[in-house]
């Protein structure tokens, strides 16, 4: 029974350590259903070699019965054919048969319900495993499911948040630049139309100052009576 006791002191070591070490769960899983599976192999051993104790056992006491039996025989046909001390003998015979029975008899009895218990608990063992094995598949899945989950969590939580924060900044230095590009463009606007008023003025003045200069040299055509 002690190595069914090492057996589940193996399997809680590793899953203990497993989550203290915090290592790959789908490694660690199919690690563990290797290690069970040998584990399993040498309590299978262990049975096995109790059955074979078991039936040595009844092997041997059937033989002390059978040669019980034979004695007392042999006892009864020295009697018959007048040899008491031959039926002596065969009876001591006997009597040593008997005392071997009755040695064997609760060694047999013990090894018997150990083996039982033993089978059982093989069989629990054996069910446990075969419940591991088709839990296997979907505890990975689930392993598998909790990374990506992770994964994007942590992304939203901070990780790769560096480059959502340049986007946003980038985004906002070019509205800045069409901003700008935006008051520039109307200031040009508003320096050409302020030049081109200033224009129109020079303009204005030269021409009166053409007109003073021909009037000045007679080039001016005389006035009409009418304008007088």
């Amino acid at each position: 029974m002690g190595i069914f006791s090492r057996i589940s002191d193996v399997f809680k070591s590793n899953v203990n350590d497993a989550l203290d070490k915090a290592e790959d769960p789908e490694k660690m899983l199919k690690q563990m259903i290797i290690e069970m599976e040998e584990s399993v192999n040498k309590a299978t051993l262990a049975v096995a070699n109790s059955i074979a104790n078991e039936k040595s056992l009844s092997r041997k006491l059937e033989k002390a019965k059978n040669e019980s039996d034979e004695w007392e025989q042999r006892a009864v046909k020295a009697l018959q054919a007048g040899r008491e001390d031959l039926a002596k003998s065969a009876l001591e015979k006997k009597n040593i048969s008997q005392k071997n029975i009755a040695d064997l008899e609760p060694i047999y009895k013990q090894a018997s319900e150990t083996a039982d218990k033993l089978r059982q608990q093989l069989n629990s063992l054996k069910s446990k495993l075969d419940e591991a094995r088709s839990r296997q598949s979907t505890l990975i899945a689930r392993s598998q499911a909790a990374k990506a989950q992770k994964q994007i969590s942590a992304t939203f939580s901070g990780v790769g948040s560096d480059a959502f924060s340049k986007f946003d900044k980038y985004e906002t230095k070019i509205e800045q630049l069409e901003s700008q590009a935006e008051a520039y463009g109307q200031l040009a606007d508003e320096n050409t139309d302020l030049t081109d008023q200033f224009k129109q003025l020079d303009a204005a003045d030269v021409d009166d100052e053409l007109l003073k200069l021909k009037e000045k040299m007679g080039m001016l055509p005389p006035a009409s009576k009418t304008e007088e």
